[in-house]
């Protein structure tokens, strides 16, 4: 077995354990037995559960947002419903058996005080999500500050999805996006706080 397979196969069960059982929960003994490599390859390859922990987000984070962006870009159709087809790929993740929500969420929950390598993962992975939906919401009629609003949508849909065993909360956000951008797109009409009278001069 040479180190790119043995690495693969390391970062397979290390993803399986770690986002399936929780990163503090799940030693390197642990990943050795489900990977088939040996301690000492292992710390090789990892020279410390940090680093694997750390090779285990990058990879996953890469993986993630590659799977998104395909199903996207496969689907031919108008800009406001390529930004609508995001909830359509957050419930068909919400449906793969194993659905324990965003693994960033939960790995700065776990580690993030902690860990400063973890806290940066997890924000590059937000920051990198939200840069992706605010540039397919900047496509469509609607303002820039729209693209945040979609963003916060898919994230609260991702947390409860997580919390009720649902993949309800994809389609339910997938109904407020739209009700947002067609809001937006008129300019605001029909927006939360559209038409609220301006306070009097004093």
């Amino acid at each position: 077995m040479d180190n790119g397979e043995a690495r693969s196969r390391v970062l397979d069960a290390a993803e399986e354990l770690f986002y399936g059982q929780g990163i503090q929960t799940v030693g390197m003994d642990a990943v050795r037995s489900a990977s088939g490599v040996t301690l000492r390859r292992l710390y090789q390859l990892f020279p410390s559960k940090g680093a694997l922990v750390e090779a285990y987000l990058l990879r996953r984070d890469a993986r993630w947002r590659d799977s998104l962006a395909a199903y996207v870009d496969s689907v031919d159709a108008p800009p406001r419903e390529r930004v609508l087809a995001v909830f359509d790929w957050l419930r068909g993740w919400f449906e793969e058996p194993g659905f324990r929500g965003c693994a960033f969420i939960n790995s700065f929950g776990e580690l993030g005080a902690t860990s400063p390598e973890v806290a940066e993962a997890a924000r590059r992975h937000k920051e990198e999500f939200l840069r992706y939906v605010t540039g397919l919401v900047a496509v469509t009629d609607a303002p820039a500050p729209a693209g945040r609003h979609v963003a916060l949508l898919a994230e609260g849909a991702m947390t409860t999805a997580a919390l009720t065993g649902s993949s309800a909360p994809a389609g339910e956000a997938r109904e407020a996006a739209a009700l947002l951008l067609d809001a937006a797109a008129r300019g605001g009409r029909g927006a939360p706080g559209a038409g609220r009278s301006a306070p009097p001069n004093r």
